[in-house]
């Protein structure tokens, strides 16, 4: 018997190929409770023209793919630059636009940020993808972590982008100071945005941040990385219920992150483990609910099956505990965060 539930630098990236160059804190007028960029990005000078051009070019030598490759600037503020050092690097990327290597170019910047006029003028410039830092839809969370700008300007930022006919990209955090349960309340307010792509960053305390500072005078206590994967695997699964594109959660693993964390749920395969917990809540929900015990065979498309096992087999290990010796089995015909259990 089968029953089936549904939950309905240089870096090149998978499919999203970005070729990104990161612009640390170049523009951003405030220096946010968690920021280093320097750690994140593992620049601290800025990209000129001749590195747009080397990143391009090994990126078109890897082979990239201009259906889902984006020249993309990162790290700062890139709409609140020095106009003429913007323009330069714009200018440097757009070519290879214009020539049909890369689909577009892709930047984020901050909600308060991109007047009309800007908007226009990167839209002559082949910009494509704009991605706001919107952190928190919370405005007693974004003045506590020094973000100098508000859910409401976030909202109108993102009916500009939209009405200027961009593709539009949030980032939300967790785990914020002040940030007391409103992760949930952020997503559904990101959600009614329509946005195009979500990425979602639990909060890491990083040196040389005022969070760094709190967290030495035991003011600030991060999360845990239990908390942080339990947390982000539902939003995975309300963005993904309301067909929003999460491209990231957590942070990356390049850069100088790792031997600059402090505190906080980093872990180089922190969405995986997120999806992990999907799987195997979807799998314990449906064990339980069906009194379920024994030998069973759980499937999943077949990209899945290492999260529907979860690392070093935990999630396997885990149903064991519940009287269910399990199995993973791949089945095409089954989409992402849908099971089939077999007995």
């Amino acid at each position: 018997m089968e029953q089936r539930q549904n939950t309905k630098g240089l870096r090149v990236r998978e499919r999203h190929a970005n070729v990104a160059l990161f612009v640390p804190h170049a523009g951003c007028p405030h220096q946010c409770s968690f920021c280093n960029q320097r750690a994140i990005s593992g620049k601290q000078v800025l990209p000129d023209e001749q590195d747009v051009e080397r990143a391009v070019q090994t990126a078109l030598q890897s082979g990239a793919d201009p259906n889902h490759s984006e020249i993309a600037f990162f790290g700062g503020s890139f709409t609140a630059i020095d106009r003429e050092y913007m323009l330069r690097l714009l200018h440097a990327a757009e070519p290879y636009c214009r020539a049909g290597h890369f689909r577009g170019i892709r930047i984020s910047t901050r909600p308060d940020c991109v007047s009309d006029g800007m908007l226009s003028l990167l839209k002559a410039h082949c910009v494509t993808s704009i991605e706001l830092g919107a952190q928190s839809m919370c405005d007693s969370v974004l003045q506590k972590n020094g973000r100098g700008h508000t859910a409401q300007d976030t909202r109108a930022a993102c009916a500009r982008i939209k009405a200027h006919g961009f593709s539009l990209g949030l980032q939300m955090m967790t785990g914020l100071p002040g940030d007391d349960g409103g992760a949930t309340h952020t997503a559904r307010e990101l959600i009614a945005l329509a946005p195009d792509t979500v990425r979602i960053y639990p909060t890491v305390v990083l040196k040389g941040t005022d969070l760094a500072k709190l967290y030495a005078r035991g003011e600030y206590l991060p999360q845990t990385l239990g908390e942080a994967v339990s947390l982000c695997a539902e939003l995975l699964l309300l963005f993904h219920s309301a067909g929003v594109k999460v491209i990231r959660a957590g942070l990356h693993s390049g850069g100088e992150v790792a031997s600059d964390v402090v505190a906080g749920p980093y872990h180089p395969a922190f969405r995986e483990l997120c999806e992990g917990e999907i799987y195997f809540r979807l799998a314990r929900d449906e064990i339980l609910s069906r009194d379920l015990s024994g030998a069973l065979t759980i499937k999943v498309n077949p990209s899945e099956r290492s999260k529907m096992a979860g690392q070093k087999r935990k999630n396997l290990l885990r149903l064991r505990e519940l009287g269910a010796d399990c199995r993973v089995a791949g089945n095409s015909a089954l989409d992402k965060y849908e099971i089939m259990i077999h007995l």
